[in-house]
């Protein structure tokens, strides 16, 4: 599987998740080598490969994509993660701060991500095995980012893109799904969540508190498994295998066969057949992840 922009973050977070359940994992990275050497050096299991590659441009994404698939032998899943996310208040930017701004945050944030889309929906056909996209978009694309417009327009843009990928996509076997986190606790606004304004930023959930990077994670590993999406009728059937357990078997617990697994093949690196009850509250940990993600009925302020 192939991560953008996990060099640290959600990134590295879903780049974890995936590696500790037997996938393959390619991480990306733009200009931070020396943190994306570490989420690397982290990764359970072998295989994994670093990738840089700068999604801003055509060739980059092209790079990043080819060299994944030489790596790994393929890529069956891809979770678009990076972004760019600068403050430019309308009121206190200059124009040519505003259109430097725009620019920046579209050319990764959108068209980065249309760009690796591409690229891997046209391998994942030419392999006929079918594939999965989770595109990370944001709360903000809902709620308005008043310091961040450009990062807020941007990312409703990725969930407009899935939406049509996912109709485009369904008849070969290629499911396409996002999800919109409210703020998580990563490096990047690590400084934001002390103070009155952490205070302020944990008062908008009911919870109390923010996300961690690792639950957004299990979300998204769990979109990219078999159980997120019933094969449709005529479609290619998914071949990700795993060399490790995965978890959600029903209690009592046991292993089982996944549901929607039959007729999978062996393949290095990708996502498993086989659900045991080892873990299972990683497995309900996702659900519900998954569940606060997708509804986004918790007025969260978006991660910045």
């Amino acid at each position: 599987m192939l991560v953008s922009g996990a060099s640290r973050g959600l990134g590295r977070a879903v780049a974890e998740a995936f590696a500790a359940h037997g996938d393959r994992v390619a991480v990306h990275y733009g200009t931070r080598r020396a943190d994306a050497e570490a989420t690397l050096a982290a990764l359970p299991g072998t295989g994994h490969t670093l990738i840089g590659a700068d999604l801003a441009t055509t060739d980059g994404a092209r790079e990043l994509v080819w060299e994944a698939v030489a790596a790994l032998g393929g890529v069956d899943v891809l979770v678009n993660n990076a972004a760019v996310n600068t403050p430019h208040p309308p009121a206190d930017t200059s124009y040519a701060e505003w259109t430097e701004a725009w620019q920046a945050h579209v050319a990764v944030n959108l068209l980065g991500t249309a760009y690796l889309s591409h690229l891997a929906t046209r391998h994942m056909i030419d392999q006929g095995t079918g594939g999965r996209i989770v595109n990370i978009g944001s709360h903000g694309a809902f709620r308005g980012e008043p310091d961040h417009p450009a990062y807020g327009a941007t990312k409703a843009a990725v969930h407009a893109l899935g939406q049509s990928l996912a109709v485009a996509l369904a008849p070969y076997g290629i499911a396409v799904a996002s999800v919109a986190p409210g703020f998580i606790d990563t490096h990047r606004v690590a400084h934001r969540l002390t103070g009155a304004e952490g205070e302020a930023i944990r008062a908008q959930s009911p919870f109390g508190r923010v996300a961690e990077p690792a639950e957004v994670a299990a979300a998204v590993l769990w979109l990219a498994s078999p159980e997120a999406h019933p094969k449709r009728s005529g479609a290619p059937a998914p071949s990700w295998t795993s060399t490790a357990p995965r978890t959600c078997a029903p209690d009592p617990p046991g292993p089982r066969q996944a549901r929607g697994s039959a007729g999978f093949r062996a393949g290095p690196g990708r996502l498993g057949e086989r659900w045991t009850a080892h873990s299972q509250p990683f497995c309900r940990a996702a659900r519900t992840a998954s569940m606060r993600l997708r509804v986004r009925v918790l007025p969260m302020a978006a991660e910045r």
